[in-house]
Parts: C-alpha cells; sequence; structure tokens
C-alpha cells in the first residue's frame, strides 16, 4: 500500500510553487447507509431516486447526508446514459454544516464475457457550493470520476463485484509565489483563476448485490479511499499568500444500500 501511495503522489502534478507541506497520511473509519428507488417509465428509460448518510470519525458522528433524482437511458445493449442532481449537507473542519448542490452527467459502457460482465463509467459533476474566500475555493468545482468495473453473474441471487475508480479535479485555485527563507514566508503572490488540475483521490471497492426477490436488493461493499487535497490559505483580498498544504488521508467504510425497483 506504500508503494501505491508513492506512486500515487508521484503521478500528481504540483502548482506553479516550489514550496508546500505534504502533512501526514490521516485515517479514518466509517460508514454508508443508502436507499434507492428505481422507477421503469419505459423500456431503458428509468428515475431513481436516492438518499444517504455517512458515518465518520471511526463510527463516532454524522460527517453527511444527501439526497438526489436521476434518470437513466439505456442507448443500446452496452451503453447507458444519465443525468441528475444532489443536494449534500456536509459538515466541514469547523463542525458547521454546509450545502451544496451537485449536477452530473455520465455515460458507461459495459461488456459481457459469459456470466463476468466488464464496464467503464465516466461522471462529468459541478458541485456548487459558498465558500468564504474564492482565492483559497473554487465555489464551482467541475470534477471527473472515471471508472472500471467487473462483476460476475454466475449465481442465481448474489452478485459478487469490484471496481477501482479516480477522481480529477478540473479547476482548482492556482496562484504563484516565492518562499522567502529568510522570513519564512511567501512573497511575490498573484493569483492565476481556476485552473489548476490534479487526481485529488483513488477509490477501490469489493462487494456483492444480494436479489432479494423481483423488487427489493440488499448491497454489502467496502470502500477504501486516499485522497490528496490542496489547501491555500489567502487573505480575504487575495493578495497574500500565507501557506500552502497538502492533505492526505486514507478511508475505510463499510456500506450497505437497499433498492426497491418497480
Amino acid at each position: 500500500m506504500k508503494k501505491l501511495i508513492t506512486l500515487i503522489i508521484a503521478l500528481i502534478p504540483v502548482i506553479g510553487f516550489a514550496q508546500g507541506t505534504v502533512n501526514d497520511l490521516e485515517t479514518d473509519l466509517g460508514g454508508r447507509v443508502g436507499v434507492s428507488v428505481n422507477k421503469k417509465i419505459v423500456k431503458g428509460l428509468h428515475i431513481v431516486a436516492d438518499g444517504e448518510i455517512r458515518l465518520s470519525d471511526n463510527f463516532s458522528s454524522l460527517g453527511r447526508y444527501q439526497a438526489g433524482l436521476g434518470i437513466t437511458y439505456k442507448v443500446s445493449p452496452i451503453i447507458k446514459v444519465g443525468a441528475g442532481y444532489q443536494f449534500i449537507e456536509k459538515l466541514n473542519s469547523s463542525s458547521e454544516w454546509k450545502p451544496r448542490h451537485r449536477f452530473y452527467a455520465d455515460a458507461s459502457a459495459t461488456l459481457k464475457a459469459g456470466d463476468w460482465r466488464f464496464s467503464l463509467k465516466e461522471r462529468l459533476q459541478l458541485t456548487h457550493r459558498n465558500v468564504n474566500n474564492v482565492y483559497q475555493n473554487n465555489p464551482n468545482s467541475l470534477m471527473l470520476k472515471s471508472r472500471v468495473k467487473v462483476s460476475y453473474k454466475g449465481f442465481s441471487r448474489v452478485t459478487p463485484y469490484g471496481y477501482v475508480e479516480v477522481r480529477n479535479v478540473f479547476n482548482d485555485p492556482s496562484c504563484s509565489a516565492t518562499w522567502s527563507t529568510a522570513s519564512l514566508a511567501y512573497a511575490d503572490y498573484s493569483f492565476r483563476g481556476y485552473t489548476d488540475t490534479y487526481v485529488n483521490r483513488v477509490r477501490g471497492s469489493l462487494g456483492a448485490e444480494w436479489k432479494l426477490s423481483k423488487h427489493h436488493a440488499l448491497d454489502f461493499y467496502l470502500l477504501t479511499d486516499y485522497c490528496y487535497d490542496k489547501e491555500i490559505d489567502t487573505n480575504s483580498d487575495g493578495t497574500a499568500l500565507k501557506s500552502l498544504t497538502y492533505d492526505q488521508a486514507f478511508k475505510t467504510a463499510f456500506c450497505i444500500g437497499y433498492q426497491f425497483s418497480f
């Protein structure tokens, strides 16, 4: 795992700074509980409503809850497209609940080989949130999630699966500055807009879907995330850089989901 993390860090581009601090790797254990309702409108066209709560800090606190509504359409036997909206309420580092509005569009392709299914899914998402300092955070974050998944349909009711997903942020704040070893501070700071692009999460998952009946199913899965987030601290006018750090976290979550289809 250490070799994998080292490789991931090496592949993440650094912004136009010569300096910056990479914080020690943090770990967290949590859980997720989700519910979804899948309604077939016509052949190939479905509406999906879902909700989820997430526990963090070793199951000691509620860190996030969300609800969404989306639509999917099967263009061909192997191609599916979708779009939707999610309302997200998340607890930030200052223990404040902050709402987010997320809009997404995705496309997936699935290939069959006997009882095996191989799929690639690309999801582009735009997340809007209110920020106190636009030089530190983009109020409209654009990301692309790319997922490769394999599942096995050889059992009558249980479908085991696994996937790997990479998330790219496209428009984080970017700037330039010179680090002074004499004053131990940044000088010649300038804001360069929302142009920074890098991989900020790599995810792996193993799970199994249990088909209880025609309309009911349970999903049990384990998530492991390696997260790499840039934190910029500037004054409110965006004229001085106070610090630049990169946070690392390795998160594990035990999850269960229920789906009702009709």
